[in-house]
């Protein structure tokens, strides 16, 4: 079983839950238990808010992608904003580039914690795309092709 959806909306705090609520919809044909939808929720709207507040897209756009094969669901979250100069640095817990805001630094940390797989790839002027990967249910057979 294969599935993708693509979507982008306004980098808008407000927008944050329409990425939560549509993620969550896409995931429900997995049949997540609720630990595990709140799970790709929780790590969905760290990664939206982080673009949100930290990218500062240039076209003002958050882009995301879904997908699943059999029982691996995959997400990606990007922006075309500043980036991240130092990614190792911006993986440490704590770390934060807005500190006068009340960032936690917990954002990535979070991400790591509720997904299987974080990956993040960015370039300063370019923006930053977030790769989480989580297994939902038990395991299944391959599909044929």
């Amino acid at each position: 079983m294969r599935n993708e959806m693509k979507m982008s909306m306004d980098a808008l705090s407000e927008n944050e839950a329409l990425a939560r609520v549509c993620v969550s919809t896409f995931l429900t044909k997995l049949h997540p238990t609720l630990e595990e939808l709140d799970d790709v929720r929780t790590a969905v709207s760290e990664a939206v808010t982080n673009a949100i507040i930290h990218g500062m897209p240039k076209d003002q756009k958050v882009y995301i992608t879904c997908s699943y094969r059999n029982n691996l669901f995959r997400v990606e979250v990007e922006d075309h904003g500043v980036g991240i100069a130092d990614v190792d640095k911006a993986l440490e817990p704590l770390f934060t580039t807005k500190p006068d805001e009340e960032r936690s630094g917990m954002g990535f940390a979070f991400m790591e914690a509720f997904m299987d797989s974080l990956k993040v790839w960015s370039r300063p002027g370019q923006g930053t795309v977030v790769i989480m990967e989580k297994a939902i249910g038990p395991t299944l057979t391959p599909e044929k092709e």
